[in-house]
């Protein structure tokens, strides 16, 4: 269930992100300015923890999973073949989805 519930989020921040929702994008993150980036252009800043409570909202939980996704996930123009990009990553990098201590 928490597999799932990870992957619900990294698509919900792609659709915030692609303008796919109505929520605006620059009210939940901000992109890291340097395009250097190796891995893609779409890096989100992680904001300090300011307080415990707010570790867990929505914009502070999926940032690191979703730094982590490779370009070619992100290069989807479109949900449904977002979510199936997603599933090549996740047969490629079992638990990628999974909370873990560096998440």
């Amino acid at each position: 269930m928490e597999e799932r519930r990870n992957r619900a989020d990294i698509i919900e921040v792609f659709k915030i992100v692609n303008g796919l929702s109505i929520l605006p994008v620059l009210t939940f993150f901000e992109f890291q300015a340097d395009t250097r980036t190796r891995e893609h252009s779409l890096k989100l800043i992680k904001k300090r923890k300011q307080k415990d409570l707010r570790l867990q909202f929505f914009s502070k939980r999926v940032v690191n999973r979703w730094n982590k996704l490779p370009a070619s996930a992100l290069e989807a123009t479109m949900v449904n073949s977002f979510k199936a990009r997603l599933q090549k990553v996740q047969t490629k990098e079992i638990g990628i989805f999974m909370d873990t201590a560096s998440v």
